[in-house]
């Protein structure tokens, strides 16, 4: 590899971790062909940031221990109120674009309160120009869609919840 050709790839690099940080991305993957055995594949990504510290009341007197039972129940309710935690997230596999249906002005795939069948198509990711159907992971109803047609999402973002 040339000098030229090593220093177009360090600038392509940097280009990718800019895009990387002005579009609050936590990983991108590109693959440049520069002929049939000569190719440079990249792939920039970043911790997500930390999560902020979480405060912890001091703990309740003796007395109201039994007042305290319900707790279990609230934080399991505070479990599933993050889409992501619920057990019938279906998340994206990958970084790219959503699109409801198979071409513009066709019925979506799914809405709220059908029924899919394991393997049923519920929406198209499009990466890098290519259409990936993404399947019902099982059978259930679709109770809430979390995307828009056209919405950028990242890679284990919740999609849909099915139940």
């Amino acid at each position: 590899m040339t000098k030229n050709t090593h220093d177009a790839d360090v600038t392509f690099i940097e280009a990718l971790a800019k895009l990387l940080h002005d579009n609050d991305l936590t990983e991108l993957q590109v693959k440049r062909e520069y002929g049939e055995d000569d190719s440079l594949n990249v792939r920039v990504s970043r911790a997500a940031p930390a999560a902020a510290p979480i405060q912890v009341a001091a703990p309740a007197p003796a007395a109201a221990a039994p007042a305290a039972s319900p707790a279990p129940a609230a934080a399991a309710e505070a479990d599933t109120s993050d889409p992501a935690n619920h057990p019938g997230a279906v998340a994206s596999p990958m970084v790219g674009t959503v699109y409801m249906q198979a071409e513009p002005g066709a019925p979506s795939f799914i809405s709220v309160g059908d029924s899919v069948s394991e393997g049923d198509t519920l929406l198209i990711v499009e990466a890098m120009k290519t259409m990936n159907h993404i399947p019902a992971p099982r059978s259930g109803k679709v109770t809430r869609i979390l995307v828009g047609d056209g919405d950028p999402v990242e890679f284990g973002s919740p999609l849909v919840i099915l139940e």
